[in-house]
């Protein structure tokens, strides 16, 4: 089978990093991901469809078969590997990756992919703490919270921090939110959404807005 072209491979990657290896995933849920249109999604999983990448139904939505969730995790791999080596080896920010990654992603030969791998020690995380699919296309399932839904008095290790949004990730880095950060959830207000962080000597306050995207797990479950 020939390389999938880069439209195929940006719809199995966000279709995969929807949910779409475990459950069925909308249209709309793509057509948002995507900032495409829906009629161009509706046309574009019936390709998908008709070369056995997905299992889909109009009124019901795609859901990736094993050849779809190995191509999507192939994609991914790439990505993160070219962000860890943007951020660790070239010292981009990361903030900026994630960009240089979605044009990257489509250009590298898997001898390229290898030898990036290799170079990096074959690492486990990119930079925003997400996992690296491993070579034959395993992917460790993790199950960590929002920020947003621990609660005054727990220790909390910060795991993963959502990609897409530069500006929040340039903040997150200034507050000292990132992967591997040990925080406590010191108090929150209800009533205006508030929630007092303690980060090292720092105290941060921030609203549930501020948080999405951040996800981790209690402190004790990590040590």
């Amino acid at each position: 089978m020939s390389e999938p072209t880069r439209a195929v491979q940006d719809y199995l990657k966000a279709i995969h990093l929807l949910g779409g290896a475990d459950q069925t995933v909308s249209p709309a849920e793509i057509a948002t991901r995507l900032a495409v249109r829906a009629p161009s999604v509706t046309g574009m999983l019936k390709r998908l469809a008709e070369a056995g990448y997905i299992d889909y139904t109009p009124h019901g939505g795609a859901r990736l078969t094993e050849l779809g969730r190995d191509e999507a995790r192939r994609v991914i791999r790439r990505h993160r590997l070219v962000e860890l080596f943007l951020h660790r080896v070239l010292g981009l920010d990361w903030s900026e990756v994630d960009a240089e990654a979605e044009a990257l992603e489509h250009a590298i030969s898997p001898r390229l992919e290898q030898a990036i791998a290799r170079h990096l020690g074959e690492p486990l995380e990119d930079p925003h703490g997400h996992p690296i699919p491993t070579a034959d296309g395993r992917l460790t399932p993790r199950d960590f919270r929002r920020l947003s839904e621990f609660r005054p008095g727990q220790w909390v290790l910060i795991r993963e921090a959502q990609d897409d949004n530069p500006a929040r990730l340039r903040r997150w880095h200034e507050q000292g939110l990132t992967p591997g950060a040990r925080v406590l959830i010191r108090s929150y207000q209800e009533l205006d959404d508030l929630f007092e962080i303690q980060v090292g000597d720092r105290l941060i306050r921030l609203g549930s807005e501020g948080l999405v995207g951040l996800r981790g797990e209690p402190l004790e479950a990590a040590s």
